[in-house]
């Protein structure tokens, strides 16, 4: 029986791999860490499951796909240079014999052999200019993406794309043009690890945060590498380049979905301006194309120059006369709200956004400081004026947790200030309770801070020395949530491991498992108290207490024998 002898030949192989070959196949293969495997049989008879298999078969790249297809029609082992990847998916034996269920799927799949693949595009002059476009517009349009996500984290829906909601709210801030293009957007923050995933919603890491402050050159450069590394291996050279962007449709054979995700990424690679829109590869990223490092110059100067400083005006305004250098945008649209974005981008101060800034541990001194500093026409009368009414009115809310009840605690010098947070509905998820002198809540001090803030009321957090302190309010995706596949699979891997030890008691249990439940005439070899061995050849009845049960076809009598004396059993056709 071939699936028996593929299934113990399976068992071998899988027993002889170290922890990390087996945690990295289990998850490929998608397998629960809670599933029920004894010993190293039950993992090869689920790993031979035509499901799983399925599973395994779709992120082959061509050329191993190729060397399967080409072993089944041929009904010959596949070639020795081609094996590892085959044998390190459970796939093939060690010696190149493909799996009899494996062979099934394939040869249904692919009767004769895999389609001829597209022919790459003819050379031609790559369209640079328009990269170069695409390159810089993503990476300010990415940046306008994360920092509305540090805002509000962008929720996903069952599939893990994004709501409509949430495309709608990226339009509406004019981060993005269209839907469209947010999908694409997040597409890339996600694959580059610049968003993180809570299941739930989309969060922005520590290294995307870090990112908003980098140059736009730079910006541009760490994402171009990391989406170059995060490309499905069926699209990547030996060299760790990529093939020909024209071939990564027909890059995954046995996947479905291959094309759809052949344009995904084409889709990304084009919006990062890593190919152009005729899937050619411009100058910067030909290095990262062979598998070396970009050659920015070329890219360098085609981007229109950053500037560091903006013209203040009367009307509480910012222009800035070109892009203006991300670490100091991200700032000053920390403390006003940018109104346009172009070459050319405007911000709007208001009490509002200075409030806000002052929230998130700005002072009057250290704004005035950076606005100094950033402008060409030094700081207008009408925004000192915003800063110093502002800054002077901010804290008259105070918001501390008392250490001995337990309890958030709102205080003020305003009598009617108090009375307005008693009363205001929009503060009922709070909970505020008065006292004598001030309102009380079970609700954590943070909550309360940013309810209050949401509120516009002047509230400041306290510490239990009374210092103020500074709240941060952006709930950054915990990376540490992927974990490695080995800690994940440990248990699973012990397990198995310690109930295939002795392989070959293991698995003639098994076959005497099966042979009784299928009530089979077996041939049972013996070994005698004298040396000698004897067959028998019975029908299989009962199995257990480590004796075998059966009908002896010959003298028509019940014998039951020990496993410790048998052999070896083959079926009786």
């Amino acid at each position: 029986m071939p699936e028996t002898s593929d299934q113990r030949a399976l068992a071998v192989s899988l027993s002889a791999r170290a922890d990390e070959d087996l945690a990295r196949l289990f998850a490929e293969r998608d397998v629960s860490p809670s599933a029920t495997w004894r010993d190293t049989f039950d993992a090869a008879d689920a790993l031979l499951d035509p499901a799983s298999i399925a599973r395994a078969l779709l992120p082959l790249t061509r050329a191993e796909a190729a060397a399967l297809v080409s072993a089944v029609s041929n009904e010959a082992p596949v070639p020795p240079e081609a094996r590892a990847p085959l044998v390190g998916r459970a796939l093939i034996r060690d010696d190149g014999v493909v799996y009899a269920s494996v062979a099934t799927i394939v040869s249904e799949t692919f009767p004769e052999k895999l389609p001829d693949a597209t022919a790459p595009h003819p050379d031609r002059a790559a369209a640079s200019d328009a990269a170069a476009e695409a390159a810089f517009t993503k990476a300010a349009a990415l940046a306008d993406v994360l920092l509305l996500t540090l805002e509000a984290p962008l929720g996903r829906i069952g599939s893990g794309s994004l709501g409509a909601t949430e495309r709608r709210r990226l339009v509406d801030a004019g981060a993005v043009e269209t839907p469209e293009e947010a999908d694409l957007l997040v597409g890339i923050a996600a694959s580059v690890g610049l968003l993180g995933s809570t299941g739930r919603a989309w969060l922005v890491t520590a290294a995307g945060r870090t990112w908003l402050r980098l140059p736009t050159l730079e910006r541009w450069q760490s994402t171009a590498r990391a989406l170059r590394d995060a490309l499905p291996r069926a699209y990547r050279t030996a060299e760790a380049g990529w093939i020909p962007s024209a071939q990564w449709a027909d890059a995954l054979p046995f996947d479905p979905a291959g094309p759809e995700r052949a344009a995904t990424w084409r889709a990304r690679f084009s919006a990062w301006g890593l190919i152009d829109a005729a899937g050619e590869t411009p100058p910067w990223s030909a290095g990262l194309a062979a598998g070396d490092d970009e050659d920015v110059s070329a890219l360098r100067d085609l981007l229109p120059p950053e500037v560091d400083r903006v013209y203040l005006q009367n009307d509480l305004t910012a222009i800035a006369p070109g892009p203006l250098a991300p670490h100091l945008d991200v700032r000053l649209r920390g403390m006003a709200t940018r109104e346009s974005r172009a070459q050319a981008s405007s911000y709007r101060f208001s009490a509002a956004t200075i409030g806000a800034a002052i929230t998130s541990g700005e002072t009057a001194e250290s704004l005035r400081a950076f606005l100094t500093e950033l402008s060409l026409t030094g700081v207008p009368q009408p925004l000192e004026y915003v800063i110093e009414r502002t800054s002077a009115q901010h804290g008259r809310v105070r918001v501390e947790s008392d250490p001995e009840t337990r309890l958030t605690r709102v205080t003020t010098t305003d009598p009617t200030l108090l009375q307005a947070m008693e009363v205001d509905q929009s503060l009922r998820s709070v909970a505020l309770t008065r006292t004598e002198d001030a309102l009380e809540s079970h609700v954590a001090a943070d909550v309360v801070f940013w309810a209050l803030t949401d509120a516009h009321y002047p509230a400041v957090a306290i510490d239990a020395d009374g210092a103020p302190r500074t709240l941060e309010r952006a709930r950054l995706a915990d990376t540490a949530l992927s974990s490695d596949p080995l800690d994940t699979y440990a248990p699973l891997i012990t397990r198995v491991r310690a109930g295939g030890e002795d392989s070959d008691a293991a698995w003639l249990e098994r076959e005497l498992d099966q042979a009784v439940r299928a009530r089979a005439v077996i041939d049972v070899s013996v070994r005698l108290p004298d040396g000698s061995t004897r067959v028998f050849r019975l029908e299989a009845t009962g199995l257990g207490g480590g004796r075998l049960r059966g009908r002896d076809r010959g003298a028509d009598v019940e014998r039951t024998l020990p496993l410790s004396h048998i052999d070896g059993i083959v079926p009786v056709e």
